[in-house]
């Protein structure tokens, strides 16, 4: 959503040309059998940025599997161009999780005034959850039973980025009011917040 959002805005104040670098293989176009329905859906989803990209400069502007390098400036120390590396994903033998491996001999070097970082959200900060003694869930999230915000710690509460991950600002402000009502049910035994 964050690199979608940079390039729609490079391409409103006049861009002469925009990448998207995504450090992950493009999804499928259409659902995989494993990922069925009323799953969230794993394709490829272009949206308003990348469409006005699309339209202004006639391609995509994502390249996949592909990451920043380098910063390389020019004399005075501006940004002129970044280096560029392919990834690949394999299998890292200790954890078992798919991690990226730059591909030797696949650096590029692209011309570049500003680059903006959309990075991505790596998880909450384990420390939390080892204070308060609540159970992570395999996302690391705080642990709950589906649809509840209390833990399997009495009294302790979660809510956004702790219980569902990195999602929408929209989103975080919900599952604040759910877990509001969740701890007013608890301490006055109903809620009106609902």
């Amino acid at each position: 959503d964050t690199g979608n959002d940079c390039v729609g805005t490079s391409v409103r104040h006049g861009c002469r040309s925009v990448v998207q670098l995504e450090m992950m293989p493009k999804l499928p176009d259409e659902r995989a059998a494993d990922n069925p329905f009323p799953e969230w859906p794993k394709v490829c989803k272009t949206d308003y940025g990348q469409e006005e990209a699309i339209a202004v400069f006639g391609h995509d502007p994502r390249i996949y599997c592909t990451t920043v390098k380098e910063f390389i400036k020019d004399e005075s120390g501006k940004l002129k161009a970044i280096k560029t590396v392919k990834l690949e994903f394999v299998t890292d033998p200790a954890s078992g999780r798919r991690v990226p491996r730059e591909i030797a001999g696949s650096e590029e070097v692209l011309p570049c005034e500003l680059c903006l970082i959309a990075a991505g959200f790596l998880g909450c900060q384990s420390y939390i959850a080892e204070a308060f003694g609540t159970e992570l869930d395999g996302r690391t999230n705080v642990k709950t039973e589906a649809g509840c915000h209390s833990t399997s710690v009495e009294k302790v509460f979660t809510a956004g980025d702790m219980h569902i991950g990195q999602s929408l600002v929209v989103r975080a402000i919900r599952e604040g009011r759910d877990a509001a009502a969740e701890v007013d049910e608890y301490l006055m035994g109903y809620t009106q917040l609902r």
